[in-house]
């Protein structure tokens, strides 16, 4: 796995992945008017906007994975669905914590997005609750109940 920077040319991979991404972990659980607003053409908007923050993950020339850090967030974290189930993940989110740095850092995972959650709890974050939890889109800011993960990044453990 290689991880890069994203470049405009990759805005429009960026969006697809992002778009089956969230339509797998979020349509079900997602309220019906934000999924009626998560359009292909929404996500390529949107990766445009935070291309600076992006980083992306590549596989033998396929894009495998991406993730987003928006200060001590990882905004926005994707793994293509035929890298699932294959440790790219795990990999990934390795290098997505690097990038944040030191200190407690946190991520918002959709409250009823199991599978994602067991991820991250497997990964060390550890849910601080649910918040609500501001969304973007093209019609403004949407309101959303998410589990709130943290991990203090880069510290030595206090324990034995």
């Amino acid at each position: 796995m290689d991880v890069k920077p994203a470049v405009p040319a990759d805005i429009p991979l960026i969006a697809a992945l992002w778009h089956c991404g969230w339509i797998q972990g979020h349509a079900a659980i997602a309220p019906q008017a934000l999924s009626a607003m998560r359009t292909a053409e929404e996500f390529t908007v949107r990766a445009k906007a935070h291309l600076s923050q992006t980083r992306v993950a590549w596989v033998d020339g396929k894009i495998a994975g991406f993730f987003m850090i928006d200060r001590d967030e990882i905004y926005q974290f994707y793994v293509a669905q035929e890298f699932q189930g294959s440790g790219l993940a795990t990999e990934l989110i390795a290098k997505a914590e690097a990038e944040l740095g030191d200190g407690l850092k946190w991520l918002a995972c959709s409250v009823g997005n199991d599978r994602a959650a067991r991820f991250y709890e497997k990964s060390g974050w550890v849910q601080a609750g649910a918040i609500p939890y501001e969304v973007e889109t093209e019609e403004g800011p949407q309101m959303v109940n998410v589990w709130r993960y943290e991990k203090r990044l880069g510290e030595p453990d206090d324990g034995p």
